[in-house]
């Protein structure tokens, strides 16, 4: 078994990650043709995650344009402990203000510390619906996971 298998994580590892990381950095192609890349909060959403961003930040722009980015989710602070996920993805933007709403409070409650199904703060959703009209909401479907946990390979290299 190449070194590859051995630190590639499984859908379940995968899946996982997403749930306990909280920065994606997001690369778009700007309209230079020069990667931007942009860190963002999420949440996992299907195979992928979501996020929402101002309508008229450059990485809106850029994906309204091409509508392709690469996710990275990555943590570890020394090489036996580095695990990662990278997504290249397609992107859906979501620009239905419900819609849009509905993500921002996910994303909101995500990093308040609530658990899905948790009521909403009438404050939170007030603010939330507020920004909305502001905002697209961005779902990246990956097409292409590349994943690394080198943990498992026990210290060794």
């Amino acid at each position: 078994m190449s070194r590859r298998d051995q630190i590639r994580m499984t859908e379940d590892e995968v899946r996982a990650f997403f749930a306990e990381q909280k920065v994606i950095n997001v690369a778009s192609v700007g309209p230079n043709g020069r990667p931007h890349l942009a860190p963002l909060w999420y949440y996992p959403h299907e195979d992928g995650v979501a996020t929402w961003t101002y309508g008229t930040s450059q990485k809106a722009k850029n994906l309204q344009r091409l509508p392709e980015a690469t996710v990275l989710i990555e943590d570890g602070d020394s090489y036996e402990k580095l695990r990662g996920v990278s997504l290249e993805a397609d992107v859906e933007l979501v620009e239905d203000t419900g819609e849009v709403t509905r993500m921002g409070i996910t994303l909101m409650q995500r990093y308040a510390g609530a658990k899905p199904g948790d009521p909403v703060p009438s404050e939170l959703s007030g603010f939330i619906a507020g920004q909305a009209p502001k905002r697209v909401g961005l779902i990246f479907r990956p097409t292409k996971i590349v994943s690394w946990d080198h943990t498992k390979l026990g210290g060794l290299y």
